[in-house]
């Protein structure tokens, strides 16, 4: 074989690149490993405020409060209330890399907590003890190239012969997702895309607004800014639906005059209410009855779209499916055009597969501190889209800024069909956190 002539410049050449090469790689090397690779050095964590307050749902249907301005005087029932309506408690749980980046996730629970099978009233305290031992154990020192199968595991702990409270599930696993994202340099929504294979959205995901009934100029404030879906306004118990529901409909007659004379030209959201099961009350689960004052509800809420959830809560789980079912059945037959959402009875990863596997509803939420680990509620989104059901990112008035944030990049790389609007019920501050998250990681994603 001949030799091949190099000129003695073409040499020099050959010669630099080695001698870069050799300066550089271990730099390339270094940042390869960040991106791919980083250890947790430590577990921290500090009690704080979560968004809003809990309430005891038990006494509170049970008519054993009384208002008193925004309190509720009255005697709690549900274990772990000290009061009808109190502050929420938080932790926030903070993860430290070992190229001293700090990751953060917040442990709470929803405002009707311990209601519909969810875990006891979370206090922040008792769950110390567990962060200092099998937690921390069980993350500090380890990879976080990968969040999934570290939150998968911590979701499936158990200490003492219990799973963790579903509030400090929750919190753990999105400090580790953000923990990964900051190992790749990379948006949390790219890597819940990468390590689930879904694709993230290239549009804003649809916002859902959230305010009490009683509060009108909130709700006012959604259709002045555009909000696509709202109020989520939260009919408690069958007294608050007024006689024969007459509230309930002026309510809906109301929204939809008020967002012709406040909104853009050509504004249409969807009209969503929350009751309760209230309806099913107050027609004692007759669903020929309960079909009738949808239709009328549907008409009160035109030509806004309405989604309704919660109508009835049904004594079992399967009942509660069989009566949706019967419902679309009689709306179907009637003409009536109303998205069914479900929420009671429909509380995990499996409670979700077998409402969306049933075609039971239109619309799931996915109410994201009551699945637990984070895990949970990505899996559950997308496997709404997967049977065609749709998928509505939820979640509490009680959460935080970093819980919103973190749901909005979930909301994304799983193509949630609607985002709930959190922390609180004041409508500006959680819309410009979790929209403003939103469009910044679009940007930096198209980028």
């Amino acid at each position: 074989m001949k030799g091949i002539a190099i000129s003695p410049g073409a040499m020099y050449e050959v010669i630099l690149c080695m001698w870069c090469a050799t300066k550089i790689s271990p730099y390339l090397s270094q940042l390869s490993r960040n991106a791919r690779s980083m250890k947790i050095t430590d577990l921290l964590y500090v009690p704080g405020l979560p968004g809003y307050m809990i309430k005891d749902l038990a006494a509170i249907r049970a008519g054993l409060g009384r208002k008193n301005g925004i309190d509720i005087e009255g005697e709690p029932v549900t274990p772990g209330f000290r009061r009808i309506m109190q502050p929420g408690e938080m932790i926030s749980v903070m993860l430290v890399l070992e190229d001293r980046q700090v990751a953060v996730g917040d442990c709470m629970d929803v405002i009707f907590s311990g209601a519909a099978g969810r875990d006891p009233v979370f206090v922040a305290a008792a769950h110390r003890p567990v962060l200092d031992g099998a937690v921390r154990a069980a993350v500090v020192g380890r990879d976080i190239g990968s969040f999934r199968s570290i939150a998968e595991e911590i979701d499936g702990m158990v200490v003492d012969g219990r799973r963790l409270h579903t509030a400090v599930r929750y919190g753990v696993s999105q400090a580790l997702l953000h923990a990964a994202a900051l190992a790749r340099h990379e948006p949390m929504a790219a890597t819940v895309a990468r390590e689930y294979g879904s694709a993230v959205s290239e549009t804003m995901i649809p916002m859902l607004g959230m305010c009490p009934t009683d509060q009108p100029a909130s709700a006012e404030k959604m259709m002045i800014k555009g909000i696509e879906v709202l109020p989520h306004a939260n009919f408690i118990a069958a007294a608050d639906l007024g006689p024969d529901g007459a509230a309930l409909l002026d309510y809906a007659g109301w929204l939809s005059r008020r967002v012709g004379e406040l909104g853009a030209e050509g504004y249409r959201p969807s009209i969503h209410l929350d009751v309760y099961g209230g309806i099913g009350e107050l027609f004692e689960m007759n669903l020929d009855a309960i079909a009738g004052f949808i239709g009328e509800l549907a008409g009160r809420a035109s030509p806004c779209p309405l989604l309704l959830e919660t109508p009835f809560v049904a004594d079992t789980q399967q009942g509660q499916i069989d009566a949706f079912k019967g419902l679309r059945e009689r709306l179907a037959d009637a003409g009536i055009k109303v998205g069914l959402v479900a929420d009671e009875w429909c509380n995990t990863l499996d409670d979700v597969k077998l409402f969306a596997d049933a075609g039971a509803v239109d619309m799931i939420q996915v109410k994201m501190p009551d699945l637990g680990g984070i895990t949970n509620s990505i899996a559950a989104l997308l496997y709404c889209r997967e049977r065609g059901v749709g998928a509505y990112c939820g979640g509490s008035a009680n959460e935080t800024d970093q819980s919103a944030r973190i749901s909005a990049h979930i909301a994304l790389a799983c193509r949630a069909d609607i985002l709930m609007v959190k922390p609180g019920q004041g409508v500006d501050e959680g819309l410009l956190i979790m929209r403003n998250e939103m469009a910044r990681t679009l940007a930096l994603l198209a980028r």
